[in-house]
């Protein structure tokens, strides 16, 4: 008998309608500037086998970036010219960051499009990984690369909604923290729409 795909519940749930989300969800007050060009990103929630089950792979930044120091993200960037797409860019930037080689990478699909507070639509884009896997940190950008049981991040009940002030204005966003590491802004948020898909 053959056994279940253990990500079968992820590839049905890309298989659902989705919605665009962004870092204003719970900030249903910002006027947002009409015309805005958002730039296009692409970040990869990389999906192994681990000890806890399956695990989603993410990486905390190096505390010397201008941008976003400290935080915990998806391995990803911008789409560069020489990227076909998001899905291309994703896997670049994972080879770059944690040393994710793509061959190594099955695509299971993409969710729909996060706008960061920062400019960037931001397609997230879902993938197994089908070999052992070291990660190996860019020294420059990523301080480490960790993680996280995909039942956690999956279960509403582990998420939080917080405030801070930016930009003189109270924004609202999720986190799901998970042992030392707080997880929140468009990570959460992201892995908050995949979790909201998966519930029955």
């Amino acid at each position: 008998m053959t056994s279940p795909d253990p990500l079968g519940p992820v590839i049905a749930a890309l298989s659902r309608p989705g919605r665009p989300t962004s870092d204003y969800d719970l900030n249903p007050g910002t006027t947002l500037p009409e015309g805005r060009v958002l730039r296009p990103a692409g970040v990869l929630v990389a999906l192994r086998p681990g000890p806890r089950g399956t695990e989603v792979i993410l990486t905390k930044r190096s505390s010397r970036l201008k941008h976003h120091p400290g935080q915990i993200a998806f391995a990803g960037g911008k789409v560069d010219d020489g990227d076909a797409d998001a899905v291309a860019a994703a896997l670049r930037e994972a080879e770059e960051e944690i040393g994710l080689p793509r061959s190594t990478v099955e695509i299971l699909g993409s969710a729909e499009a996060h706008e960061t507070v920062t400019g960037f639509l931001v397609t997230p884009v879902f993938a197994r990984v089908r070999a052992d896997f070291a990660p190996i940190p860019e020294a420059g950008e990523v301080e480490e690369a960790f993680a996280v049981p995909l039942s956690h991040v999956t279960d509403p009940s582990n998420y939080r909604i917080e405030g801070r002030r930016w930009r003189g204005q109270m924004r609202r966003y999720y986190t799901v923290p998970y042992g030392p590491y707080y997880i929140w802004g468009a990570t959460a948020r992201i892995l908050r729409a995949l979790a909201d898909r998966m519930a029955p």
